[in-house]
């Protein structure tokens, strides 16, 4: 914040922030948690547009487009894979050029008239293949969709994925930068900011998995797609509701221009004979070239707060870790553009801290991969009545949704308050604490998977049942503990990655590193992938089959894979602790 003048009657702005017509943002009119209302309300609906298609779009491709159960599999994980990586394109964009604001409308219109797409071409039967009979041991083969019909049909998909990918990289920064940070109460505020980003993220989910499935499977595509396309036009005038509302950052320009300005220029300097020890000095006396130099408490008293009050802190305190970056820090640099500030290098060296973090999250959202996978099909070959009510599985997610809104407003009344009695401290429990309970979670989740994965083939193989498809005289409800599990732990590690990246990044990058946590959960999907792959590969040989092939999957060593991931994560916790044990919080709270 700034204060226009020297007399407390002048307007109170917040520095580097606007309002939605680019004027300067006012402390008590902009920001707060009724703007951020907003965006909670929107990502209901966003992610009920998204994952309504997301979580049964392999049977529109293989039942209505007549594509393989391997190319359908396929195509769903590529799109879903793309439309989180595409997170760091929304990101970027709200950092360097455009505000999250900006990025949030445009990227809504884009998965708009791609839904608009989807919806027109299940509604045609002149713009789908012809229907046919799978099952028909005679006549002609299905035609799998081509030409016009598949540019049309990948049109509208990937036009989706870029409205998701820009939409996840801009809207949890956009809510989060609704709080003043420098107070202890702007922290708190979006702390349950991020957990309530989780829980609303959950009931799109909800809505998804439960109604708009039933409606695909009952009254057709055309309709489900039409439930999707009015979800996400409704979120535009929502959004838009809050404009008044809203404090927006102001672009700063590409962070990826500065941070590889640092590496080259550390690099270079490496090689040139120069005493740069004056450089580091001065990186600990905050130079001139950083813009300004340090004041005395006298000077501060009556200057204005910078935007991100912890990149001042941080700067002298880790001089020497990264110290090769440091080199990046000299008066005299072989070129003028590659001069560099104690601020940049310092914003770069966080960056590298929190890359070690996020890779290790991947392994955990390898695990949620098999939610959708494996574990649907583990629930599909045993007893799925409710009463009288059949369970579709493309609705078992349920699980894992309604454990994270049970849990979510727990965590954030019960617990939080409760570890911040007991630690005295403002967070009570810190983000790389929450990741970690999330990653041994996991590793929970996977060693159930593996027991109610032998308990369900033993059940087969007393029932004589172990070479039947029907469903086993075992109830679905066991696999619930393990959706219990990985429910919980994507609730601690997706709030905490999302609150953790968001307030350790750069001022300059908070969007782009929000963008990180979707990231994850794209590699992980590749990862399950590759790992499946490589599995089946290395147990299969000419006279044997791998452990996940077979004529259904009671013939598969599903187990096995289980305890095989649940090693994998023991070994990635292990890693995790190695960086979390030396991470040092750029923010002193």
């Amino acid at each position: 914040m700034e204060l226009e003048g020297n007399h407390h009657d002048q307007l109170e702005r917040w520095e580097g922030y606007v309002d939605w017509r680019s004027r300067p943002a006012l402390v008590g009119r902009h920001g707060g948690m009724l703007a951020a209302f907003f965006v909670l309300v929107v990502e209901i609906l966003e992610n009920l547009a998204y994952l309504a298609n997301a979580s049964n779009l392999v049977l529109y491709l293989s039942d209505y487009m007549h594509q393989s159960p391997s190319d359908a599999a396929n195509n769903v994980t590529d799109f879903m894979g793309t439309a989180f990586l595409l997170a760091l394109l929304g990101g970027f964009l709200s950092d360097a050029f455009f505000t999250a604001y900006h990025i949030y409308l445009i990227s809504a219109a884009i998965e708009f008239l791609g839904l608009v797409i989807l919806t027109v071409q299940a509604k045609s039967s002149a713009l789908k293949p012809q229907p046919c009979d799978k099952a028909a041991s005679s006549g002609s083969p299905c035609e799998k969709v081509h030409g016009g019909k598949a540019a049309m049909l990948f049109a509208g998909l990937y036009l989706v994925a870029l409205g998701v990918g820009g939409i996840k990289g801009s809207l949890p920064a956009h809510g989060a930068e609704q709080f003043d940070d420098s107070t202890a109460q702007g922290r708190k505020q979006r702390s349950t900011f991020f957990n309530y980003f989780v829980f609303c993220l959950s009931c799109g989910g909800l809505i998804a998995v439960t109604l708009v499935v039933w409606v695909e499977d009952n009254k057709g595509w055309e309709w489900g797609f039409g439930i999707s396309t009015l979800a996400i036009l409704l979120s535009i005038p929502i959004f838009l509701a809050g404009s008044a509302m809203y404090r927006n950052k102001i672009p700063s320009g590409s962070p990826l221009t500065s941070i590889s300005k640092v590496l080259v220029a550390a690099t270079v300097n490496s090689f040139r004979s120069r005493n740069l020890s004056n450089a580091i000095a001065s990186m600990a006396m905050s130079p001139s070239n950083m813009g300004q130099r340090t004041m005395g408490p006298e000077h501060e008293a009556h200057t204005t707060k910078p935007k991100d009050s912890t990149t001042s802190h941080g700067q002298a305190t880790n001089v020497e870790s990264l110290r090769f970056l440091n080199r990046a820090l000299t008066e005299k640099p072989l070129h003028t553009s590659l001069q560099c500030s104690a601020e940049q290098v310092e914003d770069v060296k966080t960056v590298l801290r929190i890359l070690p973090i996020f890779a290790c999250t991947i392994m955990l959202n390898c695990c949620l991969a098999q939610l959708s996978t494996f574990s649907v099909q583990q629930a599909a070959t045993m007893d799925t009545k409710l009463g009288s009510l059949k369970v579709p599985p493309a609705s078992l997610p349920i699980f894992p949704i309604l454990f994270i809104m049970i849990l979510a407003p727990i965590y954030d009344h019960v617990i939080v308050p409760f570890a911040r009695r007991a630690t005295k401290s403002e967070m009570g429990i810190t983000h790389l604490q929450r990741i970690g309970v999330g990653l041994a979670l996991s590793i929970m989740a996977m060693a159930v998977a593996a027991l109610v994965e032998v308990k369900r083939k033993r059940v087969a193989t007393n029932k004589g049942l172990l070479d039947s498809g029907g469903p086993l005289p075992i109830s679905f409800f066991w696999v619930a503990f393990q959706y219990l599990f990985l429910g919980s732990a994507d609730l601690f590690t997706l709030a905490g990655l999302l609150e953790f990246f968001f307030s350790e990044a750069p001022s300059s990058m908070r969007s782009l590193a929000t963008s990180l946590s979707w990231a994850s959960l794209a590699m992980g999907y590749y990862l399950s992938s590759v790992i499946v792959s490589i599995v089946n590969g290395a147990t299969g040989s000419p006279g044997h089959r791998g452990w996940l092939s077979g004529p259904n999957l009671n013939s598969y060593h599903l187990d096995r894979f289980y305890w095989l991931i649940c090693v994998l994560s023991g070994l990635n916790f292990i890693h995790y602790l190695f960086w979390a044990a030396r991470y040092k919080y750029r923010s002193i709270k």
